[in-house]
């Protein structure tokens, strides 16, 4: 059936038009709704983020049902063609959109052209992409829309992307010796943002090449001046390396010939691109992201900030922006953070630099992937420095200035990420952890809970099929139960009963729960939860006191990796520190000091109202480790205690 031409405009008042004709919501919250929609465009968005956006953060008790009114008279509002786009979508909304439907689609689509000709060498066509990609900009965006927080969160975001598309263009003018004809209008951006460094260090650099060398100059004296007193801090790497450039008279003013205007042919084209911008568009652009599973309507939510914070953080120079997604092993960080990097690869446009770093089980050290990301940004392999501080000094000079994406998979400790994090600029880091890596200098930090029952329910139906488990509601959610919310349990579960289409679900089901080895049913080709838990518990030990040295030891410090062999044998699925203190004969503050210790290797669930809880799979686990350790007799005092 052919679709109804549409096109939604969010780069200036909101307005839908439709075959020709503008159609007008009129309602403040509903077009708070459809403003929310539109920005995330065939991603679910939950009700409850609605919610905060349409209430600005405190939304009544009846948030729910009142958004679910909003929608149906938007759907009414907008007609039956274009509100047949709008999807119920657990647990919220979907707005079925096409990349052209939208002034922000075209606008993405113009910049990833864009991307690709500045990649092949052709400058003069991405400056025009870049400049189609500017016109679709009407007014300040959202700036009809009665909604604080979302102004807030999402209008920041567009006009970011905005900038950062006008010096991506600015960049290309600059390459085309265009000096002059941007002098203007880089002049009226910096005074409306006389802190931007990188607005500031290209118009120095047009000033200078159009024979305006003191202006240059006193331009970049007034932006030193003004950073020092409002923000305490000096210019920045890059603006201080365009300064130093025009002191040394290092890239001499040119004015190109007004009758021998650069072509649009690529030989012409590199004819005029000085030598330094040439280089730089003939480094590679790596793309080692690797593939990954359907994404997750329950994960929308954390996948949208994770993108959010990808596209638009910003921070103070000399620092690269960086996420890091943590949680226990298999919760699917890894799922998460790729889903995310492979959404912003058209704001990486240098390229997307990938590695695993193998966990606590097998870490593997910078040492090690250093000269790998070296080569794949072009250095060549003979010419790699052997000293490894010179391998870090050379991977920072290499990656400054550019917008690379480094995402770094199964990291262990800060000291394997920091080598690796890429120089100042652009460039953005992404990093996977099971510890929250709190001394990662401005990290921004995702933790990632199991998954809810919508959530479990929606994975274990990807794999077997909604009318498997339509077929058996019950059975399906006893096994969910056993899987306790998490994605590597619930993906061995259901690749087991696509396996075995003769078992049905309920036989499955018993299978788990009457198990004496839980985990032994949790295998399927290389995959398996005890592995995980296994890393989780190898990393514990590394880090009990009597393995930190001599001076480090407190010899009455109760060892974590006891306390946990001692909830298995007594069986517990939930416990107090009260209670372990009295299991082990021990000071009731040391007992918690175990209990938080096992909490941040994931084997203990935080505490709610003084209880740490296990889960099924925690609780197998440590009945395991009980068992291995022998200390399940009948008259062991743990055993007594209880």
């Amino acid at each position: 059936m052919k679709r109804t031409p549409l096109n939604f405009l969010l780069l200036g008042p909101l307005s839908v038009r439709l075959d020709a004709r503008e159609v007008h919501v009129s309602a403040p919250r509903q077009r708070v709704v459809m403003a929310a929609l539109l920005l995330n465009a065939n991603r679910v968005i939950s009700v409850d983020r609605i919610a905060e956006y349409v209430w600005d953060d405190a939304p009544p008790p009846s948030a729910a049902a009142t958004v679910r009114t909003y929608v149906m008279r938007l759907r009414q509002s907008l007609g039956e063609h274009a509100s047949a786009r709008i999807l119920t979508r657990a647990p919220g909304y979907l707005l079925e959109l096409g990349e052209h439907e939208s002034d922000l689609g075209q606008f993405t689509a113009h910049r990833r052209r864009a991307a690709e000709l500045a990649e092949r060498g052709d400058l003069e066509g991405s400056s025009a992409e870049l400049a189609e990609a500017l016109a679709l900009w009407r007014e300040e965006p959202l700036v009809d829309i009665p909604s604080r927080r979302l102004r807030d969160v999402e209008g920041r975001y567009l006009q970011e992307l905005r900038l950062q598309t006008t010096e991506l263009r600015f960049d290309a003018e600059l390459a085309l010796l265009r000096h002059a004809e941007v002098v203007p209008e880089l002049t009226r951006l910096v005074r409306k943002h006389p802190l931007r460094e990188a607005l500031v260090g290209k118009l120095m650099l047009a000033l200078f090449r159009s024979g305006r060398q003191s202006e240059a100059l006193d331009l970049y004296r007034r932006t030193r001046v003004q950073l020092v007193e409002q923000l305490g801090a000096e210019p920045g790497a890059e603006l201080r390396a365009v300064h130093r450039s025009i002191l040394s008279a290092h890239d001499r003013p040119r004015t190109p010939d007004p009758l021998k205007q650069p072509s649009t042919a690529p030989e012409a084209t590199v004819a005029t691109v000085p030598p330094a911008a040439w280089e730089r568009s003939c480094w590679p652009s790596p793309a080692q992201l690797p593939s990954v599973p359907l994404p997750l309507s329950a994960r929308s939510g954390a996948l949208a900030r994770l993108q959010h914070f990808l596209t638009t953080g910003t921070m103070p120079a000399g620092m690269v922006a960086t996420a890091v997604v943590t949680g226990r092993g298999g919760v699917g960080k890894s799922a998460l953070a790729l889903h995310a990097a492979h959404a912003v690869r058209g704001s990486s446009v240098h390229g997307q630099l990938y590695a695993d770093l193998g966990g606590a089980g097998r870490p593997l050290t910078a040492r090690a992937v250093l000269p790998r990301f070296l080569a794949d940004l072009g250095v060549p392999r003979d010419e790699i420095p052997e000293e490894e501080s010179e391998r870090e000094s050379l991977y920072r000079s290499l990656t400054a200035g550019r917008r690379l994406l480094v995402v770094l998979d199964n990291a262990s400790s800060t000291a394997q990420v920091r080598p690796l994090i890429p120089g100042s600029g652009g460039s953005r880091l992404l990093v996977t952890s099971r510890r929250r890596l709190a001394d990662l200098e401005g990290a921004r930090t995702l933790l990632l809970d199991p998954l809810d029952d919508a959530g479990s329910l929606e994975l274990l139906g990807n794999i077997v099929g909604p009318a498997r488990i339509g077929a058996e509601p019950r059975a399906a959610r006893s096994v969910l139960t056993v899987c306790a919310g998490l994605p590597l349990a619930i993906r061995i579960a259901g690749t087991r009963l696509l396996e075995r289409p003769h078992w049905s679900i309920g036989h499955f089901a018993r299978r788990l729960t009457e198990a004496p080895r839980l985990l032994d049913e949790l295998f399927a080709g290389d995959l398996g939860v005890r592995p995980s838990l296994d890393a989780d518990h190898a990393g514990l030990r590394r880090t009990t006191p009597a393995e930190a040295g001599p001076a480090a030891v407190d010899p009455a410090a109760v060892d974590p990796a006891e306390v946990f062999t001692a909830l298995g044998a007594a069986g517990a699925c939930s416990v107090s520190s009260s209670r372990v203190a009295v299991m082990l004969g021990c000071p009731e503050a040391q007992a918690e000091e175990a209990l938080d210790a096992l909490v941040e290797a994931n084997l203990l669930g935080a505490p709610t109202e003084g209880r740490y809880r296990l889960d099924a799979l925690l609780q197998a686990y440590a009945v395991e480790q009980a068992q291995a350790a022998a200390v399940g007799r009948h008259d062991h005092p743990y055993r007594r205690a209880g």
